[in-house]
């Protein structure tokens, strides 16, 4: 059986079994059931176990499984997953090795990523993996180093916008969960550790962030100073604003925000991808992708930031999506050491703790690692099914992680013994790991494979950005149009502001209203109001047969006409209706009013007009698709949808092989059965029967129905050895004529598994295996339900500019 097969039964080859009490590791491979990390998974070793190559060799095999990962990397090491080279070329190895170690062994840097190219070659060769696994491995996925606030690798925009959640995707209790890790995140950035009960900072803007989600507004950090300063809310409890936190207080507050929005390299956290859960896991047309976020070069309070960030996200994903049988994806953790405390209460440790609890039932596996065991949450690791134990350095160490074995034991009601799990942790060497599954009748010692991926430490930024190609420029698409650049075109010449004009007196059956000022003036500068038309509707799409019922806010910001063209065509169309106050700032000045925005019933016009202009323009796509059958949901594009496919077609193969062990694991109980007593009968010469038992000539567990069932049939996995043991007592009672007869019992239990066996390979070559890139798509596009449609009057909209001495004007406003 070779490594490949093991791939079509989404099993993970981790390693090969090894015996602790003779110190050698048998050809029967160590392979994991994909689905048990529904149950997540913990590795705990200290520095030079091996953690980091079982990790890597982990998260290889769930990547040539078609299963997207989200790794975030505190110590630089997970950069090296993209250090796979089929070729295994000299070449290839050469700008990644270490000089100074080349020097220790007295050879030339060309001598010595020669001799490294061969070590990795003859490795992976003895663990039955070569060229075209590699191969196999770059094709599966997409490999993505990020590195958030710096430009060395690929840039991931984490404060662009404090998103809303899209509406109905959160509960109450979830929502409040989620503003208050993005909130105790902000708070760290500035250098307050606030509790969210306590700390007026955390309640403050806690209150400012749920307003705007519930409302559907999305802040940046511009209005997110503007609201600590203008909260808008009279009565914080029971207490008066004023009482609670003191303007003057709320304004430090606020320069120390702005602080940050001055300091040198702030912008790199608003530039390059937007932090996007769906976009980390499936790349384009679907592929999956590993995501890697390596924060090895921020400071603790911004990595503390970026993890609770990734990990709000990632469970506002995980809600959004439907159940699922199969790992659907793979969050991993390099070291969790001081975000999954026992006792303290950082603001990662809610969110990961609602991932540990709630994410199997939507085929999220978690992942965490660390050499740091006294310092893990083990009441909160209580429901982790997968331990890797490896080499612990104290005695603390075991106990702390024995405690937590047990209390997953108790969780599941299964039994643990202590004195034996203390033996065997005791004896693990390098590259050895126990591992327990609660999924599996017993623990298991293993060694670990040799892992695809060059292990060249810990990343440099330089190493970091040869990793990183430069992006394509891609041919130029017109952006949406934005309120700045429409009401930009509309009048672009300067306007100077040594006189500023007044606010226009407004007939009556004329309203209007203020777009707020996000973005204060400097030094010279001055607010200039210049006028637009604002239209608000709600739209509802409905298409019952691919279950489109949709009601949409919508808001149309567009340039005053002079005459009685409609103004809605290349209008900046909003994702929302924006906020708006009463009234200007002060000291602000007015651009001229064009004469039709002073008559009524032109509003009437042009909001007939507006409703007209979306029903034609306001369109949702679908995508559908024949096999599998499904089509895309609302706001799933095609990549999004493609990559949806693919996982519904993991969980179809995952469905057809429950099907196929529950077909085969009684005829291999019976096989055992008789295999055992077939060996009781010729055990007759026990000094024979010991010293040929341990010599494993054929073994169930080594074949492909068994690698199926793994250590899930109970005793199965020593049917191999008990009918090897059969067969070498036979063999020797042969030579004295003595147990013919049964020999020839054993030799037909053998040629019936070798039946079985052949049997399970027609079936397992008869599932199905469609190309992950052969779905046949098709657009469908779902128009306005023109009936449901209710269109709300067009009124002005005055929107601020900040306008230098010189009449250079740039926008006031976030829109």
């Amino acid at each position: 059986m070779s490594v490949a097969d093991y791939e079509k039964l989404g099993a993970f080859y981790l390693g090969r079994e090894h015996d602790l009490a003779s110190d050698t590791t048998s050809e029967a491979p160590l392979l994991y059931d994909a689905k048990d990390l529904t149950t997540h998974g913990v590795i705990v070793g200290m520095t030079g176990s091996g953690k980091t190559g079982l990790a890597i060799g982990l998260l290889e095999e769930a990547l040539i499984d078609g299963i997207p990962v989200i790794a975030i990397d505190p110590k630089g090491d997970l950069g090296n997953l993209l250090l796979t080279f089929p070729k295994l070329q000299a070449d290839d190895f050469a700008p990644w090795i270490d000089e100074n170690e080349a020097a220790r062994k007295g050879r030339t840097p060309a001598a010595h990523a020669k001799a490294t190219a061969d070590l990795w070659k003859e490795g992976l060769a003895s663990w039955g993996q070569g060229p075209d696994r590699i191969r196999r491995l770059n094709q599966s996925a997409e490999r993505v180093l990020y590195t958030p606030g710096s430009t060395a690798g690929r840039q991931l925009s984490l404060l662009q916008s404090l998103a809303a959640p899209a509406a109905g995707a959160l509960d109450a209790e979830a929502l409040r969960e989620r503003v208050s890790g993005a909130v105790s995140g902000l708070l760290g950035l500035i250098g307050i550790h606030a509790d969210p009960i306590r700390s007026r900072e955390h309640v403050l803007l806690s209150q400012l962030l749920a307003r705007a989600w519930s409302e559907g507004r999305s802040l940046d950090l511009e209005s997110l100073i503007r609201s600590i300063q203008q909260p808008g809310i009279d009565r914080v409890g029971v207490l008066d604003l004023e009482s609670f936190y003191p303007e003057k207080e709320r304004v430090e507050l606020a320069m120390a925000f702005n602080n940050l929005l001055a300091s040198p390299g702030f912008e790199s956290w608003r530039e390059g991808e937007p932090l996007d859960i769906q976009r980390l896991l499936y790349g384009t047309d679907g592929k999956p992708r590993c995501s890697i976020l390596s924060i090895a070069h921020l400071p603790e309070a911004e990595r503390m930031f970026v993890v609770t960030l990734v990990l709000n996200e990632l469970v506002a994903w995980m809600r959004a999506q439907p159940g699922s049988r199969s790992l659907r994806a793979l969050f991993y953790m390099d070291e969790v050491f001081g975000y999954f405390p026992p006792t303290a209460n950082p603001p990662s440790k809610t969110p990961m703790l609602t991932l540990l609890k709630q994410a199997r039932a939507y085929g999220l596996g978690i992942v965490l690692a660390t050499q740091n065991p006294v310092d893990l949450d083990y009441k909160g690791l209580s429901n982790t099914g997968t331990w890797f134990l490896g080499r612990l350095q104290t005695e603390r160490d075991k106990m702390r992680v024995i405690e937590g074995l047990e209390g997953a034991a108790a969780s599941t009601g299964s039994g643990f013994d202590r004195a034996a799990m203390e033996q065997v942790l005791a004896g693990l060497g390098s590259r050895k790991f126990l591992l327990n599954n609660v999924h599996e009748d017993a623990p298991v010692v293993f060694e670990t494979r040799w892992v695809m991926s060059y292990l060249a430490g810990p990343m440099t930024r330089d190493q970091i950005r040869t990793l990183t190609p430069k992006t394509k420029k891609k041919t130029a698409v017109a952006p949406p149009a934005s309120v700045a650049n429409v009401i930009e075109a509309a009048a672009p010449a300067p306007e100077p502001v040594a006189t500023p004009a007044p606010r226009p007196i407004l007939p009556r059956g004329v309203s209007e209203a203020f777009l707020p000022v996000t973005r204060l003036p400097s030094a010279g500068e001055r607010i200039v109001y210049r006028p637009g038309l604002l239209g608000a509707a709600t739209l509802h799409f409905a298409k019952a047969t691919l279950d489109v019922d949709e009601w949409r806010q919508a808001a149309t910001v567009a340039p005053v006409p002079d005459g009685s063209t409609s103004p809605w065509t290349g209008a900046a169309v909003l994702a929302a209706p924006p906020e708006l106050d009463d009234g200007p700032v002060a000291d602000a000045s007015f651009g001229e009013l064009p004469r039709s925005a002073t008559v009524p019933k032109t509003y009437t016009r042009w909001t007939k007009q507006h409703a007209s202009h979306l029903y034609r323009e306001s369109t949702l796509t679908v995508f559908t698709c024949k096999s599998p059958k499904a089509h895309s949901r609302i706001g799933e594009d095609e990549d999004a949808f493609r990559g949806r496919l693919r996982a519904l077609d993991r969980e179809s193969r995952d469905d057809q092989l429950e099907k196929l062990r529950r077909r085969y694991a009684p005829k291999l109980e019976r096989l055992k059965d008789r295999i055992e007593r077939a060996e009781h009968k010729v055990d007759v010469q026990q000094e024979q029967y010991e010293s040929k038992k341990t010599q494993s000539v054929i073994s169930i567990g080594a074949s492909l129905v068994g690698a199926l069932f793994g250590r899930k049939l109970g005793s199965a996995g020593n049917v191999g050895r008990a009918a090897t043991a059969a067969r070498g007592v036979s063999r020797a009672a042969r030579e004295k004529g003595d147990i013919g007869r049964a020999q020839e019992r054993v030799e037909a239990l053998e040629e019936q598994l070798q039946d079985l066996e052949a049997q399970f390979q027609d079936d397992l070559a008869n599932l199905e295996d469609a190309p992950a890139d052969a779905f046949d798509l098709k657009e469908v596009v779902v128009r306005l339900k023109k009936s449901d449609t209710e269109t709300a009057p067009v009124q002005l909209v005055w929107i601020p500019w900040r306008v230098a001495a010189d009449g250079t004007r740039q926008p006031a406003h976030g829109l």
